[in-house]
């Protein structure tokens, strides 16, 4: 693909990002849009069949398949567009200017809506213009694809903010521990039990199971998504035997945030089984096959 932004380009209106340099890095994210969107126009066209994403790392594009169980070919782009779209999103931001912000944002989501800090931005932002139905429905999303334990905390801290809002005691607890279990130290979650603290006297009386009830009749998980994790520890078996130990333990400590370490264990053991009785089953086919079939296809014939 011929694509008229480069890495180089993203690199460069980052640079200028971090120097606070909002006034340059503005109209040069603007130019970079205008230009993705000529060219998606055009050659990045969704079909019925085929739809265009910018992930950067593989475990983001199977996490996707399985999440959302889309039948579509995903092509993907060899540029992160989706942060050409959050850049513009944070300058703007910076300039006031939230209802553009919250557009940059919602295609930042669309090129790479495995990167769930896109959605809390958004949701935030949707907060502030009162929006409260979509805040909501932006944290809830982020429960269902969080591959980082921080993020997710915060969307159960959105939630547990919202129950406490509306007099809903037992789940504003139970997001609250969930939030800790997930990212204890972080400024959100301490704000939330504080104000737990100060609305639900009795916080600690309450048995785990009834909250995590609670939180079930509320449509709500009691954690990470399973599936999001096995993706991640996959991808971290698929880094460990390239050869690549240290993206095989980023991936791990992802999912071990996430789950906890005996579950992550128990995730790491199945998918060896899965991968070893899938390398018995294709043994046993190339044994099966006829003389000389099983040792061509070994060879890719």
């Amino acid at each position: 693909m011929n694509l008229p932004v480069t890495l180089a380009d993203v690199a460069y209106a980052e640079r200028l990002l971090a120097a606070d340099e909002i006034a340059t890095a503005e109209p040069v994210l603007e130019r970079m849009v205008e230009q993705i969107e000529d060219y998606a126009a055009t050659e990045l066209v969704t079909t019925d069949d085929t739809q265009y994403f910018s992930f950067e790392a593989p475990w983001e594009r199977i996490a996707y398949r399985r999440v959302e169980n889309d039948p579509r070919t995903l092509v993907n782009v060899d540029v992160p567009l989706d942060r050409v779209y959050a850049d513009l999103g944070y300058a703007l931001i910076r300039q006031e200017r939230m209802d553009e912000a919250a557009r940059a944002l919602a295609q930042a989501v669309r090129w790479n809506p495995m990167r769930c800090a896109y959605r809390l931005d958004l949701a935030e932002l949707k907060r502030a213009a009162g929006d409260t139905q979509e805040w909501l429905a932006l944290s809830h999303s982020v429960m269902e694809r969080a591959s980082e334990a921080r993020e997710l905390a915060r969307a159960y801290v959105n939630f547990g903010q919202w129950f406490l809002e509306t007099d809903k005691p037992e789940p504003a607890v139970g997001c609250l521990r969930v939030a800790q279990s997930l990212s204890a130290g972080d400024a959100r979650v301490q704000a939330l039990a504080d104000l737990v603290g100060r609305g639900v006297p009795d916080a600690d009386a309450y048995a785990d199971e009834v909250v995590v009830a609670r939180l079930a009749e509320e449509g709500l998980p009691a954690g990470a998504n399973a599936e999001v994790c096995v993706c991640l520890l996959m991808c971290a078996s698929d880094a460990l035997d390239s050869g690549d130990t240290h993206e095989a333990a980023r991936l791990t400590v992802r999912a071990r945030n996430l789950i906890g370490e005996d579950a992550c264990k128990a995730l790491i053991q199945l998918i060896r089984e899965s991968d070893a009785e899938l390398a018995a089953e294709k043994r046993a086919a190339a044994g099966a096959a006829p003389s000389g079939q099983g040792e061509a296809e070994a060879h890719g014939a």
